[in-house]
C-alpha cells in the first residue's frame, strides 16, 4: 500500500476560456433546425481547432526560443578542427551551456572559474581548451606543461578517458598520476615525456618531493570539483602545488558550490577571473525528479532489494564500508547482480568495479560518499539513498551521479519515521523540491511507487535469475558438446593413423599386415577390459565402502544417536581401568563438596577428622589408595619419635648426607648449643627440657632472616 501526496494541478486540465466563434455561436443557436444533428460534428471542430491552436503556439514558442538563441556548434567555439571531427565521429555536435560559455575565455588565456553540477560537461569545458593551448608545443621529460587536479582516482581515469581520444587526434601525452597504482610506471612515464598530467594531490606531492616531477613549466593549472576536494581535506596538499606552478599562467577552478575556502583559493590564485554559472548547485534540475519513501524498520531490507531488482543502472549509497559490502551481499543473495565500491579496497578492485558496472555485467553499485565521487558513468538512471546524506552537499553530490548531460534521472530516498524531518529540511537545504510517498508493506507497490522506481518483486527477479542461469548452462552444455565432438574426430583420427602404422611396422618386418592389426585390436579390446574390470572393482569396493557406513549409521541410530566411535564397555569386556570395585559402587573417590562429613564411606567416625587423632594415615586401613587428601596429613602429625620423615638438608653430617654434598650445609644455626644437632624437632629450653621449635623443622629456604 502507498499514500502519495497530492499531484500539482496540471494547465491542461483546465484550459484557458475563448472567445467563442461565429460558427460555435450559430451551432449553439436554438432556432436552428440542424443544431442537434451538427453538434458531434461542431465539438469535433472545436477540439481540432483547439488542438491547432495550441499545436500553432508551441510551434511559435519554440522558433522565438531558436531564434533568441541560435544554435552553436563545437567549430563556432574556435576548436582546432581535428577536435571538432573527432567529436562529430563521437557523436558530440552541439556543445551544452557550461561548455559553451567556458571554452571561448579559456582558449583565449583567460583565469576562468566555474560553477556547474556534477554532469553539466565540465570536463570538455576545461579539457578541450587545454588540448588546443597545448597543441604544438614540445614534449620535455620530467616537465608536464598542464596538470589537472582532481580528488578521486576515479575521478582521475575518468577525465584522463574523456580527454584521451582529443589529445591523441593532437598528438598530446596524457597520464594519469594517483595513489593506488604503480609509481614506477608514472616515473617512466614522466621520464619519457608527458604534456598533461591529470593526478590527485597525494600522489602528485610525493613524486615532486622524489625529483621525478617538476612544474617549472606547467602553462595552464586546472582544479576540478574543488569543493570535494574541500570536503576531503585535500586543500593544503592542493595550495602546496599550486605554489609551486609558476606565475602568469593560466588558472581554471570548477566547483558545484563555492565555500569560504575556495573563495579563498580564488582570491589567492586566479587574476581577474571569468565567472561562468550554469546550474548552480541549487539541484533543480528540470530532468531529475525527487522522492522521498518512508518506511519501516522491518522493510527497507525488502524495499532496497525490490528497487535493486529493477532494469537499468542504479547507483545505491550508504554510509559506511561494512554496510556497502553488507547491502551487496544481501542483494547478491536475492539474485541481483550488484557490487560494492568504497575506500577500503584495492585500487585493482576499484577498477574491477567500475568497469563491471561500466559494461553492464552489474547492474547495481553499492557506493559510499567518498568512493562515489568519483563515479562519472553515463546511463544511469535511479540514484538509491538508502542512508540519508550527511549534509545538502553530499547529496547533491549523490543525485549528480544521474541525470548527466541533458538525460532523465530519478533520485529516491528512503526515510525511516523518525528521519521524515531530517531529510525534508535536507532538501530544503539543497534547493530541491520531493514528493513523499508512504511504503505501507515492502513487498506490495502501488502502480505510482512501481513506475517511479522500476520496482519488481523478489519472485520476479529469481524467476529471471533462474532464467538466466539456464541459458548459461544451455550455452555451457554446447561447447561442451562441441568440445566433444572434436575429441571424438580426434581419437578417431589417431586410431586410425596407429593402424595404419601398425600395418607398416609389420611390412617391415615381413609379417602379414592384417594379422598384425587383428592382434593388435585384440591386445587394445584386452587392455580396455582390464581396465573395465579395474574400474568395476573400484566401483564395487565404493559401493561396499559406502553400503558399510549407512549401516554403520543406521546402528548408530537405532542406539540413540551414539557414535560407532564412542568407547563401550563390551569393547573392554566390561572391565573399567579407573573405576573401583567394593561398595564404593565406581566411585574414585576424591573431594566432593555435595556429600557431608557424616555421609562419606568406610564408615568414617568424626573423631578422625581431629588433627591429633592418632593416625596419621586418615582412616585408610593402610590402603595406598584413595589419592592424596589433606584432611589426613597435617605437619602435627609425626612417625615415632615425632619425626615427619622427609630429606632435611640440615639433619646430615658429611658421612651419611645423600650424593655427597658439599659441607657449606653443616654450618649449625648461630646461637645454638653445642650438643644441639640443628636438624631436631626439640630444642633445648631454659631448663634443658626440649621446646618445639617450628622454625628449625622448616628446609633453610622457607626460614625468614
Amino acid at each position: 500500500m502507498s499514500v502519495t501526496t497530492p499531484a500539482a494541478v496540471r494547465p491542461e486540465d483546465f484550459p484557458e476560456p475563448t472567445e467563442p466563434t461565429a460558427e460555435a455561436v450559430a451551432a449553439a443557436a436554438p432556432e436552428t433546425p440542424e443544431s442537434a444533428d451538427e453538434a458531434p460534428e461542431s465539438a469535433a471542430q472545436a477540439d481540432q481547432t483547439d488542438q491547432t491552436d495550441q499545436t500553432d503556439q508551441t510551434d511559435q514558442t519554440d522558433q522565438a526560443d531558436q531564434a533568441a538563441e541560435p544554435q552553436i556548434t563545437f567549430g563556432d567555439l574556435g576548436l582546432p578542427e581535428a577536435v571538432v571531427r573527432k567529436l562529430a565521429q563521437n557523436g558530440v555536435t552541439a556543445p551544452f551551456p557550461i561548455q559553451a560559455a567556458t571554452i571561448p575565455d579559456a582558449l583565449a588565456g583567460k583565469d576562468v572559474l566555474g560553477r556547474g553540477r556534477t554532469g553539466s560537461g565540465k570536463t570538455l569545458s576545461f579539457g578541450l581548451p587545454l588540448l588546443a593551448r597545448l597543441h604544438g608545443g614540445r614534449t620535455q621529460r620530467k616537465r608536464p606543461r598542464g596538470v589537472i587536479l582532481t580528488p578521486t582516482r576515479e575521478l582521475a581515469m575518468q577525465v584522463s578517458d574523456a580527454l584521451q581520444p582529443y589529445g591523441d587526434t593532437l598528438g598530446l601525452k596524457l597520464k594519469v598520476v594517483c595513489g593506488g597504482t604503480s609509481m614506477a610506471n608514472q616515473i617512466s612515464a614522466l621520464e619519457r615525456g608527458v604534456d598533461i598530467l591529470v593526478a590527485t594531490p597525494g600522489r602528485l606531492r610525493d613524486l615532486i618531493n622524489r625529483g621525478s616531477c617538476s612544474l617549472d613549466d606547467v602553462e595552464t593549472a586546472i582544479l576540478d570539483e574543488a569543493d570535494q576536494m574541500s570536503d576531503l581535506g585535500f586543500l593544503p596538499e592542493v595550495t602546496e602545488i599550486l605554489d609551486l606552478v609558476p606565475e602568469g599562467g593560466q588558472r581554471m577552478l570548477f566547483s558545484a558550490t563555492m565555500e569560504k575556502e575556495i573563495d579563498s583559493l580564488v582570491r589567492r590564485y586566479l587574476v581577474d577571473p571569468v565567472s561562468h554559472e550554469v546550474d548552480a548547485a541549487q539541484g533543480a534540475v528540470t530532468t531529475m525528479t525527487h522522492h522521498v519513501m518512508v518506511v519501516k524498520p522491518r522493510d527497507k531490507a525488502p524495499v532496497t532489494t525490490a528497487i535493486a531488482a529493477r532494469k537499468g543502472r542504479t547507483i545505491i549509497f550508504v554510509r559506511t564500508q561494512l554496510g556497502a559490502d553488507r547491502v551487496a551481499e544481501q542483494l547478491r543473495e536475492a539474485g541481483v547482480p550488484a557490487d560494492a565500491l568504497h575506500g577500503g579496497m584495492t585500487q585493482g578492485a576499484r577498477t574491477r568495479t567500475l568497469a563491471d558496472f561500466k559494461d553492464g555485467r552489474v547492474n547495481v553499485l553499492v557506493a559510499t560518499d567518498v568512493a562515489a565521487r568519483g563515479i562519472h558513468v553515463d546511463g544511469i538512471d535511479l540514484v538509491l539513498n538508502v542512508d540519508p546524506a550527511g549534509d545538502h552537499k553530499d547529496y547533491l553530490h549523490r543525485s549528480g551521479r544521474t541525470a548527466r548531460a541533458g538525460e532523465s534521472g530519478t533520485v529516491v530516498s528512503l526515510a525511516l519515521p523518525h528521519q521524515r524531518r531530517q531529510i525534508f529540511r535536507l532538501m530544503e537545504d539543497a534547493g530541491v523540491d520531493a514528493s513523499r510517498h508512504i511504503i505501507g508493506r515492502g513487498d506490495v507497490f502501488d502502480d505510482d511507487v512501481a513506475r517511479i522506481t522500476g520496482a519488481r518483486s523478489l519472485t520476479e527477479v529469481q524467476a529471471e535469475s533462474a532464467a538466466n542461469s539456464a541459458r548459461q548452462a544451455e550455452r555451457e552444455a554446447k561447447k561442451l558438446n562441441r568440445q566433444l565432438e572434436k575429441l571424438q574426430q580426434r581419437a578417431a583420427e589417431l586410431r586410425e593413423e596407429a593402424t595404419l602404422l601398425t600395418a607398416r611396422a609389420a611390412r617391415e618386418r615381413g609379417d602379414d599386415p592384417e594379422a598384425a592389426v587383428a592382434a593388435a585390436a585384440e591386445a587394445e579390446a584386452e587392455q580396455a577390459a582390464e581396465e573395465a574390470r579395474a574400474e568395476a572393482r573400484r566401483e564395487a569396493k565404493a559401493e561396499a565402502e559406502r553400503r558399510e557406513r549407512a549401516d554403520r549409521e543406521r546402528q548408530d541410530r537405532d542406539r540413540g544417536g551414539r557414535s560407532s566411535y564412542d568407547r563401550r564397555d563390551r569393547d573392554r569386556g566390561d572391565r573399567r581401568a579407573n573405576d573401583r570395585g567394593g561398595d564404593r559402587g565406581g566411585d574414585r573417590g576424591g573431594f566432593r563438596r555435595d556429600r557431608d562429613r557424616d555421609e562419606r564411606p568406610y564408615g568414617r567416625d568424626r573423631d578422625r577428622d581431629r588433627r591429633d587423632g592418632g593416625r596419621g594415615d586418615g582412616g585408610r586401613g593402610g590402603s595406598g589408595g584413595g589419592g592424596f587428601r589433606r584432611d589426613d596429613v597435617r605437619r602435627d602429625d609425626r612417625r615415632e619419635g615425632g619425626d615427619r620423615g622427609g630429606f632435611r638438608r640440615d639433619g646430615f653430617r658429611s658421612g651419611d648426607r645423600p650424593h655427597g654434598r658439599e659441607r657449606r650445609d653443616e654450618r649449625r644455626p648461630h646461637g645454638r648449643s653445642g650438643d644441639y644437632r640443628s636438624g631436631g624437632s626439640h630444642a633445648p629450653g631454659r631448663n634443658g627440657a626440649r621446646t618445639p621449635d617450628r622454625r628449625a623443622d622448616k628446609p633453610r629456604w622457607k626460614r625468614n632472616g
